[in-house]
Formats: structure tokens, C-alpha cells, sequence
């Protein structure tokens, strides 16, 4: 696998941790859908959470969360549909970002923003 895969794979295991330390029920890892894939869905507070992790080695170019476009929204949302229908969930669904990205010493550290699509018109 390559060092790239190697580290997003950690990133989303990190995430995991976080989210369960923080009271979330993990229900799908790696959701697939066509051509879309959702790295976590969660449940908390009677909400349906989906999650995408973005991990970088580095911020000097662009943000991890700010590579979450229109049309990756677009997919995520249309797996989420499929998600639903298939599990027969009918709870509200929040979408989130974990960001991973190395400190100055070289830990990785989590930013979670919820409500991450809310700034995004999908249409």
C-alpha cells in the first residue's frame, strides 16, 4: 500500500477513536456507493452523523477540510440517500469534517467541524 494510503488509513482510525471517546456509535466504516464512498457514519443524540476525514502531511498549500468540493459533497450526499434507505434510517443526518494534520513536533492532531456542508449549497 502506498505511504499515502498507509497514512490516510491512519487518520480515519484516529478519527474513529475520537469519535467513539466522544460518545458516538460507529454503524459503517468505508460506505460505498457508485462512485462515492463515506469514510464514517455515526450515531449520536438520535442524529445520524457522516463523516469525512481529511488528512494532510502538511496546511502550507491548502487546508484538509477545504479539498471537500461541490461535487464530493454532491456524492457524499447521494451515498448518504442510499445509506438511509438501505439501513431504514429515518433520524436527521449531519455531515461532518475531521481534519488530521501534524503539529510542529509531528503529532497528529483532529479538528472536528460538525455541520461542515451547512456553508455549501450541494445544488
Amino acid at each position: 500500500m502506498a505511504t499515502h494510503n498507509d497514512f490516510g488509513k491512519k487518520a480515519e482510525d484516529l478519527a474513529v477513536e475520537f469519535l467513539q471517546k466522544n460518545g458516538y456509535k460507529i454503524l459503517a466504516r468505508n460506505f460505498r456507493f457508485q462512485k462515492a464512498e463515506i469514510d464514517i457514519i455515526a450515531e449520536k443524540d438520535n442524529l445520524i452523523i457522516v463523516v469525512e476525514v481529511k488528512a494532510r502531511s502538511t496546511d502550507a498549500f491548502i487546508l484538509p477540510q477545504e479539498a471537500v468540493n461541490k461535487t464530493k459533497i454532491k456524492l457524499i450526499v447521494s451515498a448518504t440517500d442510499h445509506y438511509l434507505e438501505e439501513f431504514n434510517k429515518n433520524q436527521e443526518v449531519r455531515f461532518d469534517i475531521i481534519s488530521v494534520l501534524p503539529d510542529e513536533k509531528g503529532n497528529l492532531t483532529i479538528e472536528h467541524i460538525e455541520n461542515a456542508f451547512e456553508a455549501f449549497d450541494a445544488n
